[in-house]
């Protein structure tokens, strides 16, 4: 686990290997959830990398009898 410091100013790093694990790229956006006593920092896919990413996934459902 890593730690980051809180700067003067409410800044903060994310640490080298956290940031080369999730190909994070300076000027990325991020979504800031805080949930319970903790943050969590989402980075934001461009919608053009999430083009094909469900390409395979098995679409039938089964439907309720009441159902279309």
């Amino acid at each position: 686990m890593s730690a980051m410091t809180i700067s003067p100013k409410f800044q903060v790093v994310i640490p080298k290997e956290i940031r080369n694990h999730l190909h994070l790229k300076a000027g990325q956006k991020v979504e800031i959830l805080e949930y319970d006593n903790r943050i969590e920092l989402i980075p934001i896919q461009p919608m053009k990398s999430l083009r094909g990413f469900l390409k395979g996934i098995d679409t039938a459902i089964e439907r309720e009898k009441d159902r279309l």
